[in-house]
């Protein structure tokens, strides 16, 4: 795991503005349905409790992004799921929101880059020096 940002402050300012009601709750709890629904099917059960609730536990969803992910790029992706891919795949960014269930809290908690981080192999092959004086007259 490396370029690791976590976005505690970020949670932890919204949370105190939650509180002091400088936010209405709608404003933090409005996770978009496929958000949710990616919770549902797709996500890690964690045991924190919702921070806004506190009825429900949090759900993780990983969000995969890269060049080098192709048509898979944007893809929600388990925990078991990333550790296969930073074997095979140059390089991807990780994106984990929390998610409430119960109350549609969301909120992202923490980004990071995966993969082997070795530079891929171009596809054409390498032009010998015989290839090279060829072509150049």
């Amino acid at each position: 795991m490396r370029s690791v940002v976590d976005y505690s402050l970020a949670r932890r300012a919204t949370l105190a503005a939650l509180a002091r009601g400088q936010v209405p709750l709608s404003d933090v709890c409005d996770a978009h349905p496929y958000l949710l629904r990616a919770a549902k099917y797709h996500g890690e059960p964690t045991t924190e409790p919702c921070p806004v609730c506190r009825k429900e536990s949090l759900t993780h969803v990983s969000y995969t992004y890269g060049d080098a992910l192709g048509p898979y790029n944007g893809r929600i992706k388990a925990t078991r799921e990333l550790d296969e891919m930073e074997h095979e795949i140059h390089e991807f960014r990780v994106y984990v929101v929390e998610v409430c269930q119960g109350c549609a809290w969301n909120h992202l908690t923490v980004s990071f880059v995966l993969g082997h981080g070795q530079a891929p192999r171009s596809n054409g092959r390498r032009r010998s020096r015989t290839d090279q004086l060829t072509a150049d007259g």
